[in-house]
């Protein structure tokens, strides 16, 4: 009989090991079995607390996705004007965490799984539409609302099309070239529209 309260640490382990196991293959091709191994407990009671492979990987793209939202929060409580905020977001899409091996191999398989998985799809869509919404949000006190719309679709293609290149190693630039290039394109459209900001 599993013990009272352990749902909640036993369910963490799990996803953790789902990323770590994600990690380590490149892939989304591993097993509730290698999983429950590597999180310590049995596959019964993986498949008990998930019911199946493919909500467990749900389960852990929502975990790496509350992180990232965790993360923009708290980059953006802690300045105060809304270009701040703008380089807030763009400093934590880009922040080292989000580099992390394991990381990188389970948002390039979450992508590609993107592309079978409806609800793997809701998901990034999720996290696209939170991207852009605070963009657009500190970019309308800026600007007029189109222009944040414009601006912002442009800065979130950026975002993603960097990450994606680091990611792959494709991109001689660092991460510090990335932010500063999201923020070069930031400020060569503010510039004209907004004035001084």
């Amino acid at each position: 009989m599993p013990k009272v309260g352990m749902e909640p640490v036993r369910r963490k382990a799990l996803v953790d090991a789902a990323l770590r196991a994600i990690g380590e293959n490149g892939t989304l091709a591993v097993t509730m079995s290698e999983i429950a191994r590597n999180a310590g407990v049995s596959p019964a009671l993986a498949h008990h607390y998930f019911g199946s492979k493919e909500q467990l990987l749900i389960a852990t793209i929502r975990s790496l996705l509350q992180q990232l939202r965790n993360d923009v929060v708290k980059a953006i409580q802690a300045v105060h004007t809304p270009r701040e905020k703008l380089s807030a977001i763009i400093r934590t899409s880009f922040h080292a965490d989000q580099f992390a091996p394991q990381t990188i191999a389970a948002w390039l398989a979450f992508y590609s799984e993107a592309q079978r998985s409806e609800a793997t799809r809701r998901l990034l869509v999720i996290y696209a539409r939170r991207l852009r919404s605070n963009l657009v949000c500190n970019l309308k006190r800026l600007c007029a609302a189109d222009d944040a719309a414009r601006i912002a679709e442009g800065a979130a293609a950026m975002i993603d099309g960097l990450y994606i290149r680091q990611s792959l190693k494709a991109a001689p630039i660092s991460i510090e070239a990335s932010i500063a290039l999201t923020e070069d394109y930031l400020n060569a459209h503010l510039r004209p529209i907004a004035g001084e900001y």
